[in-house]
Parts: C-alpha cells; sequence; structure tokens
C-alpha cells in the first residue's frame, strides 16, 4: 500500500509520501516506470478530479484512494480487494493524529518534521493493516518516543562537552 500526500497549486504536485507498498507493486513499478513519474501520474489524476467526484480511483490494477484535507491530499494505493472505506477511515485516523500532535497540521509540519509524519504512521500501519486504533495511546507513544530523543540529544551534547574540554 502507497500512502502519499499532494499538495494542490501553481507546479506543485508532490510535497510529500509515505509508503507501506506490497512486493507486487514495487516489482510493478520497478519494471513500468520510475518513482517520481508515478508521482506526477498519480498528482495529475487526483488533482484534475472535482470535488463532487468520489474518492476512489482504479490506475493500473489497483485502487488509489485519497482525501483531501485543506489544500493537502492524502492518498493510499491499495490492491483491488481492499476496502476503500476502511482505507479512508485509515486516512481519517491519521490525519486527526497528525492535527493532535502538530496542531492544526499543515504542509510545513510535514516537510520539516517528516520524521515524525513517518514515526506516527509506523505507530498506525503494519505492514500496510491498521493496528492501533486508540489515538491517546498513539499520542503516549510519540511522547515516549520524543522524550527518547531528547534524552539522547543530551547525552550527546554532554560527551560533546566532555571530549571537547578532554582535547584542549
Amino acid at each position: 500500500m502507497v500512502f502519499s500526500l499532494f499538495s494542490e497549486g501553481e507546479n506543485k504536485v508532490l510535497c510529500w509520501c509515505f509508503f507501506y507498498v506490497t512486493l507486487a507493486f514495487i516489482i510493478l513499478m520497478l519494471y513500468e516506470m520510475h518513482f517520481e513519474k508515478v508521482i506526477r501520474e498519480l498528482g495529475g489524476v487526483i488533482l484534475s478530479r472535482g470535488p463532487k467526484l468520489c474518492n476512489f480511483v482504479d490506475w493500473r490494477g489497483f485502487k488509489v484512494v485519497y482525501k483531501r484535507y485543506a489544500s493537502l491530499y492524502f492518498c493510499m494505493c491499495i490492491d483491488q480487494d481492499d476496502n476503500e472505506l476502511e482505507v479512508l477511515e485509515i486516512i481519517h485516523h491519521f490525519v486527526e493524529i497528525l492535527d493532535r500532535y502538530f496542531g492544526s497540521v499543515c504542509e510545513l509540519d510535514l516537510i520539516f518534521n517528516f520524521h515524525k509524519a513517518y514515526y506516527i504512521l509506523d505507530e498506525l500501519l503494519l505492514a500496510g493493516e491498521l493496528q492501533e486504533t486508540s489515538k491517546k495511546t498513539v499520542a503516549r507513544l510519540i511522547a515516549a518516543q520524543d522524550s527518547l530523543v531528547e534524552t539522547a540529544k543530551e547525552q550527546a551534547s554532554s560527551i560533546s562537552n566532555i571530549i571537547a574540554q578532554a582535547t584542549k
């Protein structure tokens, strides 16, 4: 399953991509076209659709499920037999958690904090399947991860200071 985000605007097709890819999709894309062409093609298909049309598109033997939030488009490429409504709920769940974490998530939050967005997505999905439905649990896990990162930064800083003093 591929998870991408498109931004609507002048000459902007892609601002962010998340990946949960099936092996068949990787093989198909490696043989057929480069990643940038795939994103450009999907961006063209999704951005050109009207707001009143459904959020599902058949594309190259897959289904693309997308949802627009303000100027951001979140989309997932899924197998033909996957449930589109479930995927729409997964997208909505992901956006709600991003909103809670970043406080009204925007394009810049995702660009400058892509590693946090990936971590949130990793907490939600495992092998393309929803693993955690509780927003509170995800928020607690993200806070714990942020705490670990800050602790590691402090320890690295103190080690750097010790090394700097020892080499003087």
